[in-house]
């Protein structure tokens, strides 16, 4: 048995030792493998820089319309200072959701080369739309990005409003509704809302 192992791990490093037409089958395979993790460390940092709030606002589209609409927010200044960025409420944590976040993102790269909000009236006109999208996408994923950083299991209700924690025991304590459901505008203003049902 021993020998039948070591004959084909022989076998195996003559392969990887012998030359393809110019290089060995070893040699490819490491280059291979440092390219990759080169290739994925390209990747990953170019993933983690799109993923800024700098980068967010670096389009006078965000810069001077939404973004000026969360600075009076709690969200951007409050007594603690902890502050939410563009991707800690745009963009999921999760490495998998966080990739198809980004796919779905390439669509507004074509509004953004084709200029379908550059001004402030073509913003304005989107708006509802927009919003609609993000509010769909927050429904649709139980409200993710809210819940990274708001749990209501570490919620104290008791230093809450009443309304508020009456309706958060009723709604979020039985899972039938979601962040998005009663907290829309809640960092930016919201668009004309008419002829749109409510809740």
């Amino acid at each position: 048995m021993w020998k039948r192992i070591s004959t084909r791990s022989k076998g195996i490093w003559r392969t990887l030792r012998s030359p393809s037409v110019h290089y060995s089958l070893g040699f490819l395979t490491v280059a291979g493998f440092v390219a990759g993790i080169l290739f994925w460390g390209g990747f990953n940092t170019a993933l983690e820089a799109t993923n800024t709030e700098a980068f967010c606002t670096s389009c006078h589209e965000m810069r001077e319309n939404v973004f000026e609409e969360l600075k009076p927010t709690i969200h951007y200044s409050n007594r603690s200072g902890v502050r939410a960025t563009c991707p800690d409420c745009h963009v999921p944590h999760n490495w998998t959701d966080k990739i198809a976040r980004k796919m779905q993102a390439s669509k507004e790269v074509w509004g953004k080369v084709f200029g379908t909000i550059d001004t402030r009236e073509k913003f304005l006109d989107h708006r509802l739309e927009l919003a609609m999208h993000e509010w769909d996408r927050l429904k649709a994923n139980d409200s993710l990005e809210c819940r990274n950083c708001h749990d209501y299991n570490s919620m104290d209700l008791t230093r809450q409003g009443s309304r508020a924690s009456q309706t958060h025991q009723l709604w979020l304590g039985t899972g039938e509704k979601t962040c998005i459901d009663c907290h829309k505008g809640v960092a930016h203003r919201l668009p004309d809302m008419k002829g749109i049902p409510q809740g």
